[in-house]
């Protein structure tokens, strides 16, 4: 098949090459001419703007838009709108929030262009290994693409999961629990690494054999074999752990669903604590224990 893909960094890029790799036709374009260049050499159609990606493809257009959630993927539904035609399909792969999936479906009905939110897991290694795609939208229009969405997929790694905004509320608890499964891992390598009673544990040994029969073996544990095999105690590392929102959203959801999900909250919450070189709240607790218990404090 043919479509387009706006957005080549880490994710939209390795896509572009698995679907050529598929054999389906990519028109590409990036804000970087470079990054449009070396997809350009690999077999993709180039395009130096948004104009040049409709005109490049045939009727009914595909175009996949792989670009950070917010502003930017309204912006570029904006610039797009104008130039397409009824019947032609729009999909957001990134992890857009679903109440503005649903949103921007709505808007995009009202014009009969289809609109299909595709929550798109599986990372820098999803080249290799495929995606897990959890797709949203009209059943039809989802069926069109579904050439693109097994290329892109491995093998059971993709689903219709429900109507529009369905895909990307999926994907928000996917990494909602991706959260909470991330600070497991944390908690549990920095007791082993802090420890004075066995000084001598090696991470890496023990990740490795974590993944021989233990009930902890997973695809993250792997990948922190990989990364204790590359730095055993992770000391060119900053603790700073960013977010993109999805943790956010999910525990917002859970409150207003009234579920509790204690665990994934707090997970969001070390997130927030990591990028505070020195926690004023710490201070706070260390000079209340120092006033009612003379506890020894730390100067800074």
């Amino acid at each position: 098949m043919q479509l387009a893909m706006i957005g080549l960094g880490k994710m939209g890029g390795n896509m572009t090459e698995r679907l050529m790799r598929g054999g389906h036709s990519v028109v590409a374009f990036d804000r970087d001419v470079a990054v449009v260049s070396k997809y350009a050499g690999m077999g993709a159609t180039p395009a130096s703007d948004l104009t040049m990606v409709v005109s490049k493809l045939g009727s009914p257009r595909i175009i996949w838009i792989m670009v950070p959630a917010g502003k930017p993927v309204d912006d570029t539904i904006d610039e797009l709108l104008p130039q397409l035609s009824p019947g032609d399909i729009l999909i957001d792969g990134g992890n857009s929030m679903f109440k503005d999936t649903i949103a921007r479906s709505e808007r995009l009905r009202d014009r009969s262009i289809h609109f299909i939110d595709a929550g798109t897991s599986g990372g820098v290694w999803g080249l290799a290994n495929g995606y897990c795609l959890m797709v949203g939208g009209d059943k039809a229009a989802v069926q069109q693409c579904e050439p693109i969405f097994l290329s892109l997929a491995q093998d059971k790694g993709y689903a219709h999961v429900g109507p529009s905004g369905a895909g990307h509320y999926v994907k928000m608890v996917h990494n909602g629990i991706e959260y909470a499964m991330l600070q497991g891992f944390a908690e549990g390598y920095e007791i082993l690494g802090s420890n004075k009673k066995f000084p001598e544990l090696d991470l890496h040994q023990i990740a490795e054999l974590w993944q021989h029969g233990s009930v902890v073996r997973s695809w993250l544990n792997e990948l922190a074999v990989n990364a204790f095999g590359k730095d055993p105690r992770l000391s060119k590392l900053k603790g700073f752990v960013s977010d993109s929102g999805e943790g956010r959203w999910t525990v917002a959801e859970a409150i207003e669903e009234d579920v509790p999900a204690p665990v994934i909250t707090l997970s969001l919450l070390m997130r927030l604590r990591s990028r505070q070189e020195d926690s004023f709240g710490g201070k706070v607790i260390a000079a209340l224990r120092n006033e009612f218990g003379g506890h020894a404090v730390k100067g800074s």
